[in-house]
This record gives C-alpha cells, sequence and structure tokens, in this order.
C-alpha cells in the first residue's frame, strides 16, 4: 500500500512523543518507589478519600451526562424551534471557555449569596465548597461529549425507521426504547467514555467550588498538586499512576461494550 510506511512511522514517532514516552517517565519515577512505600502512599486514608470523590463523581456527573445530554440531542435534532442554533452553540461553551473561568463562574453562582445558591441554602443545600459543588462542575464539563458524540449519529438515523415502527403497531415509547436506542448505544457509551474520562482528571473548574477540604473535597488531581509543591515527586506519580491504570481499565471496559453493542445492532 502506497505512503503506509511513511505515515505509520510518523504516526508511531508522534504518538512516542506526546504519549508514550511523558507515561513511561511517569511510571519510572514510581519505580523509585518500593512496593512498601507505593502501597502505602495509595492506601492511605487521604489518597484513597481523594480517588474515591474523584471516581465517584465523575462516575455520576457522566451518568447524568448520559441522560440529559441525550435529550438535549433529542430536541436539537427532532425538533425545529426559534432559537435551535443558538441553543446548538452554547452546548460547546464548556469546551471554549477556559475551565478556571467555568470554576470562578460556578462558585459566583452556587454560593451561599449566589442567583442559585442563596435560595438552596434557604432549602439547607450548600453547594459551593462542598462535594455537591464538584459533581455539578464536572457535569459542566461533560455535557459537550455526550451530546456531540450523539448528534451526528441521531442525524443520520432515518425517520423512517420510526414511521415503519409506527405503522407496525409500536407506541413512541415503544418505538424509542425498541428501535431508536439500540441504534445509539454504541455512541451514547462513547460520550460516556469521554465525560467521564474528561471528569476524572478535571481540575480547574473544579478547584475554585469544591473547598478542597482534605477527606471531604479534596479530588486526586488536587492532592497530586499539592504532592508536587512539597517535593514529593515519586508520590505523586504513584497516585498518578493509580488514575491512569483505573481509567485505563474503565475505559478499555467501556470500549468492549461499546464494541459488543455495536455488533447487535440490526441492519436495516
Amino acid at each position: 500500500m502506497p505512503g503506509f510506511g511513511l505515515t505509520m512511522g510518523l504516526t508511531l514517532t508522534w504518538l512516542s512523543v506526546i504519549i508514550l514516552i511523558p507515561l513511561a517517565a511517569l511510571f519510572l519515577k514510581t519505580f523509585e518507589l518500593s512496593l512498601d512505600q507505593f502501597w502505602a502512599i495509595i492506601t492511605s486514608r487521604r489518597t484513597l478519600n481523594a480517588l474515591k470523590i474523584s471516581f465517584g463523581l465523575s462516575f455520576a456527573a457522566a451518568c447524568v451526562n448520559l441522560v440529559m445530554g441525550t435529550i438535549i440531542v433529542w430536541a436539537l435534532v427532532r425538533y425545529r424551534f426559534p432559537g435551535r442554533r443558538l441553543f446548538d452553540a452554547i452546548v460547546d461553551i464548556p469546551f471554549a471557555l477556559p475551565t478556571a473561568v467555568a470554576g470562578v463562574a460556578l462558585t459566583q453562582l452556587f454560593a451561599q449569596k449566589g442567583w442559585l445558591g442563596a435560595p438552596l441554602a434557604e432549602l439547607g443545600i450548600k453547594v459551593a465548597f462542598t462535594p455537591i459543588g464538584i459533581f455539578i462542575a464536572m457535569i459542566f464539563i461533560g455535557i459537550p461529549f455526550v451530546v456531540r458524540t450523539v448528534q451526528p449519529v441521531l442525524i443520520d438515523l432515518d425517520p423512517e425507521i420510526e414511521e415503519a415502527a409506527a405503522s407496525l403497531g409500536a407506541n413512541r415509547w415503544h418505538t424509542v426504547f425498541r428501535v431508536i436506542l439500540p441504534s445509539l448505544i454504541p455512541a451514547l457509551l462513547t460520550g460516556f467514555a469521554l465525560a467521564f474520562a474528561r471528569a476524572i482528571g478535571e481540575y480547574g473548574s473544579v478547584i475554585f467550588i469544591a473547598g478542597n477540604l482534605p477527606n471531604v473535597s479534596e479530588i486526586a488531581p488536587l492532592l497530586i498538586v499539592i504532592r508536587l509543591s512539597e517535593f514529593r515527586y515519586a508520590d505523586a506519580t504513584a497516585i498518578a499512576v493509580v488514575m491512569l491504570v483505573a481509567s485505563f481499565l474503565i475505559i478499555f471496559v467501556i470500549n468492549r461494550l461499546q464494541r459488543w453493542a455495536q455488533a447487535r445492532i440490526p441492519v436495516h
């Protein structure tokens, strides 16, 4: 095949420089620790709580984005209404907005005297500087991944399929759950994985609204930064390695589920 050798060589070189070598350096730095030291770091109470907050809230935020993102896509693709293009553009704001700016805006909005924080505080719900604030920030940065992944698939889904299902007696709910959703599942899983991965590593938009209390509202990326500022580089890389391996395994499982769902899509 003409050009295969050149393009493959450039691909491997670029991936090595940008991804593989930095990741290898991460593991090499961690190898400076003994196994006992590594285990003590990753099983310390502060590390476990930080990992639990990062992964747990990222998963919850990705689940919310999966549902709400699907509803947003459905409205944008299946209906025509004034301002549709504007709403479509608004979805991309979390992509373009600097994460620190997003964090400051969310903190001001959900602070106890903020527009949304004040009425919630009267109900006894404190958002800013609590894990709830982290959860909201993760939803904010993850929603475009689901929308932009599912949107082209839904656009390409022929409406005649829905009409055929209706003509055969299927009601609206049966058409959605038995005809449309099975075709969207691979894209939904991809959007879920992207939103989940982005939320795990998010720092800028979370740091301002989190409160950053150890064992309460401290995310794993912040703990890594703290360890780096303390010149405990091996400790920081140990936490980073755990996050990397866990994220890889989770995304690998999701990708396998995506392929399984893709293989089960009926050919129309």
